[in-house]
């Protein structure tokens, strides 16, 4: 394989709803440029791209597959992405190394949910979209109105560069506009017979031609003169203006075709090779100090590597793009995520699979080594004089949580291992060892995620595991003021234990004035601050000391242990033992004996003031509150709501967008649980959400006594 330069080189997202054809796409892509020599299918489980057993296991695309393919003198780079919404993690990966996406479109089904998600992410970070409608053959592809939709959806950016004679079981021509010709195929489908349009379709076609003359022509000036001096342009300036205007996304070209039947798949690499921007003439990525980095062969070597897969038999396989310079097999180069040397072995360009050798990858370029010794997913190598570091990939919040342990308690470690490693496959496997809550958290993009997490566990790493409901993070407050004294007092002996404590607790808000008097037992007393600490708790909120204490009723050395005293009752709250939050503590006086004192004194009564304090100041339990976006069709919307209503979810808005009912609405982290599983219920799979943390909120008086007696029973066992 020769070594192409940075200006013939593509790089190329495939995207698309789960069911739409990329893996069957992939494959005759492949096998149009002669990367393989005869076509896998899903059923028969022998594709370039669902390589992984989970992947044939389940029938679906887990991870994003690398492969390429040369044409016509040029180089594509393409990753085939997972097109359910649970793995999205590979395709925003794709999306953020990659210059062009192309969306797939189910032709029976038109724009899905899934659709619209990718379509999000490509908006989100610039990404010229083209978008092809497969499935062309079915009985129910209704072309006009997919096309419709695609219109009502994306506007009139959508301009159709072809469309079919004919959709359904008969399928076999389509008419380009933009070459002005027929394409049609023999039942098997491959090379296609090209010829002049049926003059029964030309004013159809020439209405199409026109549109997409003028959408080309908007992107250049002088493209733009001539359209209106001539009202036409070349094929090639046709080209030029539809290659600026995907650059600026103000076009989305349409394209059709037939991917199980090989139908229309030459015809789309031709206009991938020769239309679709150049890695050299997209937008320049940042590094980590705001640089914008030029993807020149002649500049520092400097390598992303953006994903790695572990497979049997070889281990590691790591993924990376050549952001600078070029990169030989036996570079040596340095970690500037890790510090660490690291030298490059035999480099490859990727075909699923299977692995081709080449000499050098150029800036640009994306391909694979393996065997590295100290190379994560994320990192940055580089060559002498260079200390770049990338981190433009952001992955999207967690959706659905199981607390994970394995069932026989010596594989503990194990687990945790392989979870790290399949971490590095997978980002937005997120695993959490609460302290909190004491267990092991897994978080992922839904159900059918962590489903196949668990299923790799048990079937390829042979660790019998369990999904546990994770517990919820409560946290407790007061919400009135209240005093308490205690004095700890032990005498066994020779030296003894003296320490008495008196102290008020009040809630906290950020910015309330420092406390000036307070009545107790009817009295008013005066505060007189000596000393403020403000503590920013690691489990959110904060807790406010002050020492008040006059007349050196307790000796300012022991003031730390009445901290640490407090903290502790902090860490373990008297209603649910969960973290207390949002607390001011003032302490105003006590006692101390000039032998017995000590700090391990002053420790046992603070806590036990505090704590006497703590109950009596009306104690509250806060519960996770989270932003929850849901995006579902109309016709779902009654059955979402009524549903969100169940779940205590207070709705904040509703508003329409790109086709879809955008419902916005706060729900306690409590009710998300088994939130995937119950939308994709209700909707048949057609709907999807996000969701942020909010904030901690008091819970219903019913739900916190619930909690109380379950948090008492749970106790009573334990003893």
């Amino acid at each position: 394989m020769r070594v192409y330069q940075t200006n013939e080189i593509k790089n190329i997202a495939l995207l698309g709803s789960a069911g739409s054809g990329k893996t069957t796409l992939a494959e005759s892509l492949l096998y149009g440029s002669g990367v393989i020599k005869r076509r896998g299918s899903v059923d028969a489980k022998n594709t370039v791209s669902d390589y992984f057993p989970v992947e044939q296991e389940y029938g679906y695309s887990v991870f994003s597959t690398v492969f390429h393919a040369e044409w016509n003198n040029k180089k594509l780079n393409i990753i085939d992405c997972p097109g359910s919404d649970d793995f999205v993690g590979g395709a925003i990966t794709a999306l953020n190394v990659t210059d062009q996406a192309v969306i797939l479109i189910n032709g029976q089904y038109g724009p899905e949910v899934g659709t619209q998600n990718v379509f999000r992410y490509t908006e989100k970070l610039k990404k010229p979209v083209i978008f092809l409608i497969n499935q062309l053959d079915s009985e129910k592809c209704d072309f006009d109105n997919v096309v419709n939709a695609m219109h009502d959806i994306y506007g009139s950016k959508c301009v159709q560069i072809q469309y079919p004679m004919q959709t359904g079981p008969g399928f076999n021509a389509i008419i380009d506009v933009l070459l002005m010709k027929k394409y049609s195929w023999p039942a098997e489908g491959g090379m296609p017979v090209i010829e002049d349009i049926p003059a029964e379709e030309m004013d159809k076609a020439m209405e199409l031609h026109k549109t997409l003359v003028e959408a080309a022509a908007e992107n250049d000036e002088t493209l733009m003169e001539k359209f209106f001096e001539e009202e036409t342009l070349t094929e090639d300036e046709m080209r030029e203006g539809i290659r600026k205007g995907l650059v600026t996304r103000s076009i989305f070209p349409v394209f059709c075709v037939c991917a199980a039947k090989d139908m229309g798949v030459r015809r789309l690499m031709e206009f991938l090779g020769n239309v679709v921007p150049f890695v050299s003439e997209m937008p320049k990525l940042h590094n980590t100090r705001g640089e914008e980095i030029t993807p020149d062969s002649n500049g520092p070597e400097s390598v992303y590597f953006f994903k790695t897969g572990l497979e049997p038999h070889i281990g590691e396989v790591s993924y990376f793009k050549v952001m600078s310079g070029s990169i030989k097999s036996g570079d040596d180069l340095v970690n500037a995520d890790r510090g660490s040397r690291e030298r490059i072995g035999q480099i490859y360009v990727c075909a699923g699979a299977n692995r081709i050798p080449v000499d050098q990858l150029n800036a640009g370029d994306i391909g694979c080594t393996v065997k590295l010794k100290d190379v994560k997913t994320g990192n940055t190598l580089n060559g002498k004089d260079c200390e770049w570091k990338f981190d433009f990939i952001k992955y999207p919040n967690s959706k659905y949580s199981r607390a994970i342990k394995a069932v026989n308690s010596a594989d503990t470690e194990k687990l945790m291992a392989a979870m790290l490693r399949m971490r590095q496959e997978d980002p937005t496997w997120v695993v959490e060892q609460s302290k909190e809550l004491k267990q092991t958290i897994v978080h992922g993009q839904g159900e059918f995620h962590l489903r196949t997490l668990k299923w790799r566990l048990v079937n390829n790493e042979k660790i019998a595991v369990k999904f546990d409901e994770p517990k919820i993070p409560y946290r407790e407050t007061i919400t009135k003021s209240a005093a308490a004294d205690y004095r700890h007092k032990k005498q066994s002996g020779g030296a003894g234990q003296f320490g008495e404590v008196h102290l008020i607790v009040e809630p906290y808000a950020e910015g309330m004035p420092d406390p000036t008097t307070y009545k107790l037992n009817g009295q008013e007393v005066k505060m007189n601050i000596k000393g403020r600490e403000e503590i920013n708790l690691e489990w959110g909120g904060k807790l406010v000391f002050i020492n008040s204490v006059v007349g050196g009723a307790i000796d300012t050395r022991f003031m730390p242990a009445i901290l640490k005293g407090i903290m502790e009752r902090m860490e373990k709250g008297p209603l649910t033992g969960s973290y207390a939050r949002d607390v001011r503590v003032i302490v105003y006086d006590g006692k101390m004996h000039p032998v017995d004192s000590n700090e391990l004194s002053f420790m046992l009564a603070a806590r036990h003031a505090f704590a006497d304090a703590f109950k009596a100041a009306g104690p509250k339990i806060l519960e996770p509150i989270y932003d929850l976006e849901v995006y579902v069709p109309a016709d779902y919307m009654g059955d979402v709501m009524s549903d969100l209503q169940g779940r205590r979810a207070l709705i904040m808005g509703m508003d329409s967008e790109a086709g879809y009912q955008k419902l916005q609405a706060k729900i306690p982290l409590k009710e998300l649980g088994n939130y995937s599983i119950s939308l994709s219920s209700i909707t048949g799979g057609r709907a999807s959400f996000t969701t942020k943390f909010a904030s901690y909120e008091l819970v219903p008086n019913d739900v916190q006594q619930a909690l109380i007696a379950a948090h008492e029973a749970e106790t009573e066992d334990e003893d």
